[in-house]
């Protein structure tokens, strides 16, 4: 305070002066923290949009951009005519992240009931699973049921694409086509062999996952999928259908234990149809109690074939060179004893010719034709003829049978070897064995897969025996089942066609033997037989009741498929009885005239 008034105003000016410099840089001071404020902003925003750009676009996508798998569709399977026996439709399988989901939640309950879970079961996994991740919950469902239960909006709980195999014919081409695991890999028959064939290579694409797991947008395609390649079998799966329902009908009627059919493509080797009872439901493995009824009895199972066999002992013999079709055989009242041990026949044939034996199937008097040309040579044509080796199909487990060492033969097992005792085979060497008869001595592979005419063509045919011995042996098959040239097994005949072929029934091996009254009934026959289509092989495994003979039980489904086959393969008839002669023809007028009155 200024002590005199006079120079107060004095006082007052050198105050205001004093003042002055003193506010003077207020303002600077606010502009200098300003633009240090805005420096720090710009250095901030160019650090993150330029330096450090990279490094958080990562972490940005690392909890946004996800890379999903692009499932592969598996490839169809057809058969011959291009009819689907096996493709994929698409599925969709829940799957949950434990360390998201509430396991206490109110909406576990309806999650539980729309998966069929049970609710303790349900909310125990996710507790025990808290440090996974990724957990199913259920596999395969119905699109519309997936929906429903993503409907919840359970947090943790999502939806993955995936696919499920169906097969339209269920139980008919089981054995054949097989079936995949839940993860679709192949796990039996065409399924398992040519599973890398069948699957796709996955693919993967790269979206954008809001915090749900929800993706809100697809961004590129990394790697297409590409689905698996098509297979077409060989079988027709008309004459599949037949095959089975007769195998099926006979099956059931016999109270059997099991049952096999073979219908094969003389001319290529292409298996036309195979089935085998009993079967089982693809589409519902949990049902199954028994695994061995998965397995395909044509190709896993190999059996002694019985008389069956004899035409391969006759083939031996005229090859010899010791014995014709018209060779006088002399068997006697019926029965004969071998080293101590009887062989017999069904009736005392007396003397037969070579073609005779056949159609009498009589186990003397090959034991006879055997016992004159020793048993390496029978041997020797089983061996030629693809019996003891695998068929090489590819088909998974096919067995090789067994044929024995001719070295280790005595007289009572050369005897018995000759009507099929002592080698084994399945029923799939015995069709390829009997289309060599059919094919005048030509052996080629056997086919599972359809032939192109190129293929066909091509084909690697070996002559294992001469042509006019395999003419000689098929025209003695053909009077197995003439009633006018001495032939009993007038079950397997057709009508307007001729037909060809060779009963066998044996004795099942026990516990400790053949059993007396457990037996093995069989028939492998060709038609037509005057040019062989096709080879038609039955096995029917211990039939229960009084028939048990090869011609009662496995002859007659021999003749229904067959006759079938005849007219779904469209082969004209070669056994049309034809007018006596002088007999007058009258020609149809019109149309008209075939009407019924």
């Amino acid at each position: 305070m200024c002590p005199n008034r006079k120079i107060s105003w004095w006082c007052t000016m050198t105050k205001s002066k004093k003042a002055k410099p003193a506010d003077a840089w207020r303002p600077g001071l606010l502009l200098l923290l300003m633009a240090l404020c805005l420096g720090a902003a710009g250095w901030k925003a160019v650090a993150l949009h330029v330096l450090q750009r990279d490094f958080l676009q990562e972490e940005g996508d690392a909890r946004t951009v996800r890379v999903v798998p692009l499932v592969a569709n598996r490839g169809l399977i057809t058969d011959r005519n291009g009819k689907t026996l096996a493709m994929s439709t698409p599925v969709k399988s829940i799957w949950a992240d434990p360390t998201e989901i509430n396991p206490r939640g109110e909406k576990i309950v309806d999650l539980a009931r729309l998966l069929d879970l049970d609710v303790k079961a349900l909310r125990a996994s996710l507790e025990q699973n808290r440090s996974r991740r990724f957990l199913y919950l259920q596999r395969h469902l119905a699109p519309f049921d997936a929906a429903r239960v993503l409907a919840l909006d359970i947090a943790g709980v999502y939806e993955q694409q995936e696919y499920r195999r169906f097969y339209p014919h269920g139980e008919v081409t089981a054995h054949l086509i097989g079936f995949n695991d839940i993860d679709d890999s192949g796990q039996e028959g065409m399924e398992r062999a040519y599973d890398a064939w069948l699957q796709g290579v996955p693919g993967s694409r790269r979206v954008i996952k809001d915090r749900r797991g929800n993706v809100i947008e697809e961004l590129n395609t990394i790697k297409l999928a590409q689905p698996g390649k098509d297979l077409q079998l060989s079988i027709d799966i008309r004459l599949q259908n037949l095959a089975y329902r007769e195998l099926k009908s006979e099956y059931l009627k016999r109270n059997a234990k099991s049952a096999t059919v073979v219908v094969l493509d003389v001319t290529t080797g292409e298996v036309l149809a195979v089935a085998n009872q009993p079967s089982y439901n693809p589409h519902n493995k949990s049902r199954i109690e028994d695994l061995s009824v998965t397995r395909n009895r044509a190709f896993t199972d190999i059996y002694e074939p019985g008389s069956t066999m004899k035409p391969f002992t006759v083939a031996a013999a005229l090859e010899s060179g010791r014995f014709t079709p018209d060779t006088v055989i002399e068997t006697g009242n019926g029965w004969m004893v071998v080293a101590g041990r009887t062989v017999q026949d069904l009736h005392g044939y007396g003397a037969l010719t070579t073609t005779g034996v056949i159609t009498k199937s009589s186990n003397v008097g090959t034991s006879l034709i055997a016992a004159e040309i020793g048993a390496g040579s029978i041997v020797d044509v089983l061996e030629r003829f693809g019996f003891g080796r695998a068929p090489d199909t590819g088909f998974p487990g096919e067995q090789a049978g067994v044929v024995p060492d001719p070295a280790r033969l005595g007289q009572h097992a050369t005897a018995v070897l000759s009507f099929g005792y002592g080698v084994s085979a399945t029923a799939v060497h015995l069709a390829r064995a009997y289309s060599i008869l059919a094919d005048e001595g030509a052996r080629k592979p056997v086919s599972l897969l359809k032939l192109s005419e190129e293929e066909v063509a091509a084909l690697p045919r070996e002559r294992v025996i001469s042509p006019i011995i395999a003419r000689q042996v098929a025209e003695m098959l053909e009077t197995v089942v003439d009633r006018s040239r001495g032939g009993a097994v007038t079950g397997a005949r057709i009508p307007l066609y001729q037909v060809a072929g060779k009963t066998g029934t044996s004795h099942v091996v026990g516990a400790s033997g053949y059993e007396e009254n457990l037996h093995n009934s069989l028939f492998v026959g060709l038609a037509p037989a005057t040019r062989p289509e096709i080879i038609v092989v039955v096995i029917v495994n211990e039939p229960k009741g009084d028939e048990h003979l090869g011609g009662q039980v496995a002859a007659p489904v021999f003749s229904r498929i067959a006759a079938g086959a005849m007219r779904i393969l469209n082969v004209p008839p070669d056994d049309v009885p034809r007018p006596a002669p002088g007999a007058r023809i009258s020609a149809v007028a019109s149309v008209e005239d075939l009407a019924e009155p």
